[in-house]
């Protein structure tokens, strides 16, 4: 008997099965019964699209905005804030970026307890999406051109020239989990860690997390069309901090912070349940950012990609009491993404428990709407125009 025909599909291929309203999508937590239940050749031949999605803490976003010239004379705003916080005015007369992580310059918080923050560029992002207006102030130091020196005014969403959610690094494939192994509470961005290793707080969605379901960035590219913050956004390349060669399961599954994607969407079409301003108590301000990714199943190794479970996924315990601080970030042995899940892990001869800083609920949520989209032929994918480098 010969061997059966190996499947092979193509983007171009999957999209037109979704315009005619064909296509069969599953989401990533479907996607692992279709594979036990099917295997990875018919699973491949039977199932177009798996969505992903993950709604966690991420650092690394912010906005890049245009004020306009609202009135006469004009400006080049050298120095602007909203809302009170800082954004970076260096990007010639009427553009800036907000950091998410930036805070405000007379946080109340700051006043009482130095150095602990509540409101940031964050929440600027969320208000703006909530339809609240936001205070903004810029100057300049004048030239013939731009000779205005000072602007105040207030500004919704819309008003806006334009608006860019743009963030250099989000979707983490793979995190640590962080405990503290020091005689005190310490207050990290992976939120407060109590002394003696009594807690231990995670960040992933697991098997729904996009870059587990495309270990080796086989359909993740500058091009790619994705969920971001309740609207379309695109993959712009490789995050910063970007680590194409991790150590391995033999699944393929990094075994330590490794991957990582720069993105960006305009924010006028996003959704504020799915972009939160955040503050971890003593560390800071910081943005929760809803992304899902469509994975493309061009064959039977994809199809086996997405088979993902969360027994599969080994998570890196590190102990931010002692070595993060000294820049060592050294693993105390790893825990599987189910045992995360489960509420307790065993570390050091002791239960610890664990604490989900990631939204497992929506996170599925986004993998939902993805393919709710995707069904309806409202949203199709995006061919990669160049590749992410991994091994």
């Amino acid at each position: 008997m010969s061997e059966p025909k190996k499947v092979k599909k193509t983007i171009r291929e999957i999209n037109d099965r979704i315009s005619k309203g064909k296509a069969v999508v599953l989401t990533a937590r479907e996607m692992i019964d279709a594979v036990k239940s099917m295997g990875k050749v018919k699973a491949a031949r039977e199932v177009d699209v798996v969505t992903t999605g993950t709604f966690s803490p991420m650092c690394s976003s912010g906005l890049l905005f245009n004020i306009g010239q609202p009135e006469p004379p004009l400006i080049k705003a050298s120095k602007v804030w909203l809302n009170d916080v800082p954004a970076y005015g260096g990007l010639a007369a009427a553009d800036a970026f907000l950091g998410a992580t930036e805070p405000a310059e007379d946080d109340p918080l700051n006043k009482v307890f130095p150095g602990r923050f509540k409101y940031g560029g964050g929440h600027v992002i969320e208000d703006l999406l909530r339809g609240k207006k936001v205070r903004l102030r810029a100057t300049g130091y004048g030239t013939d051109c731009y000779p205005r020196k000072t602007l105040e005014r207030e500004y919704t969403l819309g008003d806006f020239r334009s608006a860019d959610l743009l963030n250099p690094r989000n979707a983490y494939q793979n995190y640590n989990c962080a405990v503290n192994f020091g005689e005190k509470v310490i207050y990290t961005y992976m939120g407060p860690l109590k002394p003696r290793c009594a807690n231990a707080n995670y960040a992933t969605s697991g098997a729904l997390s996009p870059l587990f379901n495309d270990p080796f960035f086989r359909t993740i590219g500058l091009g790619t069309k994705i969920f971001l913050g309740g609207g379309t956004g695109w993959v712009i390349g490789a995050g910063t901090q970007h680590n194409p060669k991790p150590q391995r399961t033999e699944r393929g599954l990094p075994l330590t912070p490794s991957g990582t994607l720069m993105v960006k969407g305009d924010l006028k079409g996003m959704q504020a349940r799915y972009l939160r301003g955040i503050s971890f108590l003593g560390y800071g301000c910081s943005l929760n950012v809803g992304l899902g990714i469509p994975i493309p199943i061009l064959d039977e190794e994809m199809a086996w990609f997405t088979g993902v479970s969360d027994a599969d996924i080994m998570v890196p315990v590190v102990d931010y009491g002692h070595d993060y601080p000294n820049g060592v970030a050294r693993n105390h042995g790893h825990v599987s993404y189910a045992e995360l899940r489960s509420g307790t892990i065993r570390v050091n001869d002791r239960d610890t428990a664990t604490v989900p800083l990631t939204s497992y609920t929506l996170s599925l949520e986004i993998a939902q709407t993805l393919k709710q989209w995707i069904e309806k032929g409202t949203f199709t994918l995006g061919e990669p125009q160049e590749p992410i480098f991994s091994e």
